[in-house]
């Protein structure tokens, strides 16, 4: 393909997106694509929704963009307003960016201002879990714990101390029940915590629901519980990052409100602006922000494109249309039909080891083995066999490699718009059943 763009994977040819409206996408060449994933996880009012793209018609009518240095705009303001409205309880302040890598930035940079401002300057570390996914910048990818995405920036990344994820699937021991597997991980965080120094940690940093890097991993029962409770009695900072599952996602605006915690910091993006427009936000409790009033009065960071209007517009819009539509509902609805699909056709899969996840953020993980849960050969690039085959069925889903550890593992996440029907989750399943199938075939066919 003869392109001026540097592109994620030289030499490979993509198709020409022309249009979209729903869950399709429709290429130049008139190919439909059924979006199973929202691209990645992002377009939740699925594609060419009127009322969205109206209110970002009406915002460039009025100002499509002004320096938050020189002014704020009516449609920011709105749009903070309406978050803090539905936020966990204590958040009073948004700030916006413009996606999910910037707004895990804005957050880190945040937490350690905060202890600047209020006079506990030694604290220094990060803790974060292995496997887990924050975004490509150097600070987002110095948290994340990811070894293959780190490993060639690894010079140029801060340390952060890296702990167990929540991965029941895997790591819950025979006979242990979920709640102890859950306690076991927080005393391995607590003593990841006493080995640094309790007073020297700035913040634990995890993904409500894991998303791309190991597939819609869910907490066990009380596990985040424990989290919070060891974060507040050391004086950390609590930073969930929601940028995948938040947003309604999972089946409630926010993923951690069916844990019964609240973060001090909460990261969300993606499902904020539907794919609309670029937009990110950090949602900061009251404490911090008091803090900073009280010290500096100025947050030491910043963006050109901070609280786009026509981006907030779009934002804003997107919230709306999820509320007066009872979209949240409907992911529950929607989402436990895509379960039970997943289930009736890879349930007794010789190769699907787990079905996991919550709402309509769901994932298959292949195994060589159901037994013994061994996995693929990396090499055989089971995921990629899998999209192609997807893409050829006409159904956009998100697998990735390296589920386990960065190397070894496979899995398919699953994140439809929240507007998905029911003949489109059938379509869904019975395509990726198809996928799957095939690219088992290319595998047993390269390994003969």
């Amino acid at each position: 393909m003869n392109t001026h763009i540097l592109h994620r994977q030289l030499g490979r040819a993509l198709p020409f997106a022309a249009s979209g409206a729903g869950c399709t996408i429709t290429d130049t060449d008139g190919r439909r694509y059924l979006d199973a994933s929202g691209g990645a996880a992002v377009s939740c009012l699925g594609h060419g929704h009127p009322d969205v793209i109206a209110a970002m018609h009406a915002q460039i009518d009025r100002i499509a963009y002004a320096h938050t240095s020189f002014f704020t705009t009516e449609v920011a303001e709105a749009l903070a307003d309406d978050l803090v409205r539905h936020a966990p309880a204590g958040v009073s302040h948004a700030y916006f960016v413009s996606g999910g890598s910037e707004a895990i930035e804005a957050a880190l940079k945040l937490a350690r201002q905060y202890f600047v401002e209020v006079g506990q300057p030694q604290r220094r570390h990060f803790v974060a879990r292995r496997q887990s996914y924050h975004g490509n910048t150097l600070g987002a990818l110095a948290v994340g714990g990811n070894e293959w995405r780190r490993r060639q920036f690894a010079p140029l990344l801060i340390p952060v101390t890296h702990v167990s994820p929540c991965y029941e699937y895997r790591d819950r021991a025979t006979g242990e029940t979920p709640e102890a597997y859950g306690q076991r991980l927080v005393a391995e965080l607590a003593s990841a915590i006493d080995k640094l120094g309790g007073d020297q940690v700035i913040a634990f940093v995890a993904e409500t629901v894991v998303g791309a890097t190991a597939g819609a991993l869910t907490p066990v029962p009380g596990y985040l519980r424990g989290v919070r409770e060891l974060c507040s009695r050391h004086g950390i900072l609590l930073i969930l990052d929601e940028v995948m599952c938040g947003m309604g996602r999972t089946g409630t605006l926010h993923a951690c409100e069916q844990e019964a915690v609240v973060p001090d910091l909460l990261v969300i993006a993606k499902g904020l602006g539907g794919g609309y427009q670029p937009i990110g936000a950090v949602l900061a409790q009251q404490r911090l922000v008091d803090a900073f009033a009280r010290g500096s009065g100025l947050f030491q960071h910043g963006h050109t494109y901070i609280g786009h209007a026509t981006a907030c517009a779009a934002a804003l819009a997107v919230q709306q249309v999820m509320r007066r539509d009872g979209l949240l509902q409907r992911v529950q609805r929607q989402g436990e039909g895509l379960r039970q699909r997943l289930r009736g056709a890879f349930g007794m899969h010789r190769h699907v080891g787990d079905i996991r996840g919550r709402g309509l953020f769901q994932a298959i993980e292949l195994v060589s083995n159901r037994d013994t849960k061994a996995t693929f050969d990396p090499a055989l690039k089971l995921h990629a066999r899998i999209k192609a085959q997807a893409m050829a069925r006409g159904l956009m889903v998100y697998p990735m490699g390296g589920t386990i550890d960065g190397k070894r593992g496979d899995h398919v996440l699953l994140a439809p718009p929240f507007i998905v029907s029911d003949a489109e989750l059938d379509a869904i399943v019975e395509r990726l059943s198809g996928a799957v199938d095939a690219a088992l075939g290319e595998v047993r066919t390269a390994t003969a």
